[in-house]
């Protein structure tokens, strides 16, 4: 395999901060400031390097311009995905390009470095010489208030990260610019990052670890959508007998194949990959994600995509983490159950069957409400769908 012609660099002029005092402050300790470490010391030396729950490493024998990270595993066994540096380095010029980004930005990152988004935004960062703060670690209203300081400009988070963020109810009028990914946005979280970031633009992007961006879009986007597809990439959805078909991708930012592990529902063909993930494009071009395949499930001769109910729920205040997974059912071959972080609030699963009713109908909403004490995540922060079904069946 020849070398890919671009590396990573890391820009002399960004000053990196870790929680509010600078990387190099001798009295930086613990897992994150031991990855951040190494992750420049990586780049600056142009070494393949793996990121993964472990944390951050070269990889022995590694060839220059290559990364390696482990998956998150949501919906089975993790895998280590290889990409080339190049193919991140042509999105950060898109986004330069497109967002006005440079040296004069200030990069907030709310997760570990081991998190592929906070990953992406740290690297980008460096790249582009903007100084960067993560704030992993810190309660939101700290991390609210380190942003303030140190007047970001620039946000890479999650739904779950905003919500968190948000609830601290600080005002952020530096934020030019938020960029979420990792999952759906709720119900109701633009309308209230806008009331705290009145500068910002919320883009939020969807993408695979394997694709990296897909599709992104603002407020103008059209409800249920996730916007429109990222420059440079091209989308086909696969014919299907229903409303959702496979979407196929083809762009410069894809991965180059899995160093461990792999998935059946990553496929190749004619220079597009699928993940496994059903959708739909509308005239205008606007995406339209239902949901992983393998997650589908048949309800009384009804496709249902658990991902819908779970973006529908996590709307309600209460909620900061919720998944939805079918148990079998003799009458109507599955039924939902829809699993949240205990404790919670009284009241909170009636009012949570209530709306799921109201918003699906009686027979795909969730028949129950399950509270689960140290509720199973995966190292991107994700619900863990194996080990939340593997303790439904064991009665947990």
């Amino acid at each position: 395999m020849a070398p890919p012609a671009a590396c990573f660099q890391w820009s002399d002029t960004t000053r990196l901060l870790l929680r509010g005092r600078p990387l190099d402050d001798p009295a930086q300790d613990g897992a994150t400031a031991r990855d951040l470490h190494a992750l420049r010391v990586a780049i600056r030396a142009e070494a393949e390097f793996t990121v993964g729950p472990e944390g951050i490493g070269r990889v022995p024998g590694g060839a220059p311009g290559w990364f390696r990270s482990r998956s998150s595993g949501t919906t089975g066994a993790a895998k280590t995905i290889r990409r080339s540096h190049g193919s991140w380095i042509a999105s950060f010029e898109v986004n330069r390009a497109a967002l006005g980004l440079g040296q004069g930005d200030v990069y907030a990152i709310l997760g570990a470095p081991a998190h592929s988004l906070a990953l992406y935004g740290i690297v980008e960062a460096a790249h582009l010489g903007a100084d960067l703060h993560c704030v992993e670690g810190m309660r939101p209203d700290r991390q609210a208030a380190c942003l303030a300081t140190a007047g970001a400009t620039v946000l890479y988070a999650t739904p779950t990260q905003l919500r968190l963020l948000c609830d601290a109810g600080a005002p952020l009028p530096a934020l030019r610019h938020i960029l979420c990914g990792g999952g759906r946005m709720p119900a109701g979280l633009r309308a209230r990052i806008a009331a705290l970031c009145p500068n910002a633009v919320l883009r939020e992007f969807y993408g695979a670890a394997e694709t990296s961006f897909i599709a992104w879009g603002d407020a103008a986007t059209p409800e249920g959508a996730v916007g429109r597809p990222y420059p440079g990439v091209e989308i086909r959805i696969a014919p299907s007998r229903g409303h959702f078909g496979e979407i196929w991708v083809r762009s410069p930012y894809l991965f180059e194949g899995y160093a461990e592990g792999g998935s059946p529902e990553t496929r190749w063909q004619d220079g597009f990959v699928t993940v496994g993930e059903m959708g739909a494009l509308d005239a205008e071009g606007n995406l339209t994600v239902a949901g992983r395949r393998k997650r589908m499930v048949t309800i009384a001769d009804q496709n249902v995509f658990p991902e819908d109910i779970e973006a529908t729920l996590l709307a309600d205040p209460q909620l900061t983490h919720c998944a939805v997974v079918p148990l079998p059912d003799s009458k109507r071959g599955h039924v939902l159950v829809a699993v949240i972080a205990a404790p919670a609030a009284p009241g909170t699963a009636e009012r949570l069957l209530r709306r799921g009713r109201e918003i699906f109908g009686t027979l795909t909403a969730p028949r129950r409400v399950v509270e689960m004490d140290d509720f199973p995540l995966t190292v991107s922060g994700k619900p863990d769908l194996g080990e939340i079904a593997r303790r439904l069946e064991a009665g947990a």
